[in-house]
């Protein structure tokens, strides 16, 4: 069996192929359209720390700040290329919302970050034919696609106000 005949029957080439996603033009998003109980932040900084894991710092407009770290050094190396224009090295997984949301014509128009529980999580919305919600994903995922989109990142205000705990053992 010929395995390029397969995949090419089965439509499933497009998951395969070497060409670079299509980037879909974004639309604006009005202040107006962002959570009240949220604030746009930016990625002032983006690294790797000591122990091999990505770690960041969000920073609002008016300069207050939030540090996240505990993620993997790949989205650290991906958000870092994205800020930096490099867009033509899509992880796979990126690469499979980009494929998913121009077959269905979604836009992925913000990101809003917040905890649950003892970790920091996402919801992803887009637009399009129907207005989509992705509930409870990884943060740092989140905050990937959103430099990939550069649409906004939405961060809770609590979070803001609090400075950063450490449990000791």
């Amino acid at each position: 069996m010929n395995i390029s005949k397969i995949l090419k029957d089965s439509g499933l080439n497009r998951f395969f192929s070497k060409t670079k996603p299509k980037i879909s033009n974004q639309p604006v998003v009005n202040i107006t359209d962002l959570d009240e109980d949220c604030e746009v932040v930016t990625i002032d900084k983006i690294g790797i720390t000591e122990l091999g894991q990505g770690a960041l710092l969000l920073k609002t407009q008016d300069g207050k700040e939030f540090p996240m770290s505990a993620f993997s050094a790949e989205t650290a190396k991906s958000i870092s290329d994205f800020q930096q224009g490099r867009l033509d090295e899509l992880p796979t997984i990126y690469n499979l919302v980009e494929q998913i949301c121009e077959n269905a014509e979604l836009l992925l128009v913000k990101v809003r970050i917040f905890v649950s529980g003892h970790a920091l999580r996402a919801n992803l919305y887009f637009t399009g034919k129907k207005g989509l919600v992705l509930r409870n994903f990884r943060a740092s995922d989140a905050i990937a696609l959103a430099t990939f989109y550069s649409i906004p990142i939405l961060l809770k205000k609590e979070l803001l106000q609090q400075s950063p705990k450490i449990n000791s053992k």
